[in-house]
């Protein structure tokens, strides 16, 4: 059974950082592209960023570069997503999911608010 267990958020003020985690099993985790999502009340979900299976390349989404950096350890089936000067819209359910079919874990709120 494929598990997917986001972690690591919270309520934060805006120009702070938090490190989201994503522990995964269940599957082929290293030879396994993976992304971070994200979903604001209201709106639809919205693709964060993506990392590569080696880890060495990753893509964000506009609105985030510069400011969030995705890494995994594949010795660990562990997924990060480094998240600094953090704004009121980044304001969010972040979860990590399996890029070939899309299958996620529960996600972690994430709340920037002074």
């Amino acid at each position: 059974e494929v598990q997917l267990q986001a972690s690591g958020g919270g309520l934060v003020q805006p120009g702070g950082s938090l490190r989201l985690s994503c522990a995964a099993s269940g599957f082929a985790f290293s030879n396994t592209v993976m992304s971070w999502n994200r979903q604001a009340p209201g709106k639809e979900p919205e693709l964060v960023s993506r990392i590569s299976k080696g880890g060495v390349n990753a893509w964000y989404t506009d609105s985030v570069k510069g400011r969030f950096t995705m890494s995994r350890d594949n010795g660990k089936n562990m997924l990060y997503l480094q998240m600094n000067t953090l704004k009121p819209e980044d304001t969010a359910v972040y979860y990590c999911a399996k890029d070939d079919d899309h299958t996620r874990g529960p996600g972690t709120q994430v709340t920037v608010s002074s």
